[in-house]
């Protein structure tokens, strides 16, 4: 048997019941402040996730500061990382996390081998 995920002592279902507001008296300090600060640009956001949602079309955004709220859980949103979007399933364990911690705007660096020059043996051949 699966344990069920609970948030602070509330389950997933009393969760997306709760309003924006009521959810942000579980978070922590620092998001519950963004959230209360975002309140209008969140809801906005929602909205327009279930309008894009039942059209069928996939849901792209650039607001990587927003805290992820019940609502927005089992929503498949692309992420803009700078460059790409970043397909996201947003799932419970998101909940009061940004959504760009999600999407990666910086990629690891793989060095190559040294070209001419690089070195002070290889400086010494012809480059000729």
């Amino acid at each position: 048997m699966a344990k069920e995920f609970t948030f602070r002592g509330k389950t997933m279902q009393e969760l997306k019941e709760m309003d924006t507001r009521e959810f942000a008296k579980f978070l922590k300090s620092r998001q519950r402040r963004a959230v209360l600060r975002q309140f209008d640009k969140i809801e906005k956001f929602i909205l327009r996730c279930q309008k894009k949602q039942t059209a069928g079309r996939q849901i792209r955004t650039h607001l990587r500061d927003l805290v992820i709220v019940p609502r927005m859980i089992d929503l498949t949103i692309n992420i803009h990382n700078g460059k790409e979007y970043a397909k996201i399933l947003i799932i419970p364990e998101m909940l009061g996390h940004r959504l760009g911690e999600f999407s990666v705007t910086r990629n690891k660096v793989q060095h190559g081998a040294p070209g001419i020059g690089a070195t002070r043996s290889s400086a010494a051949l012809s480059v000729k």
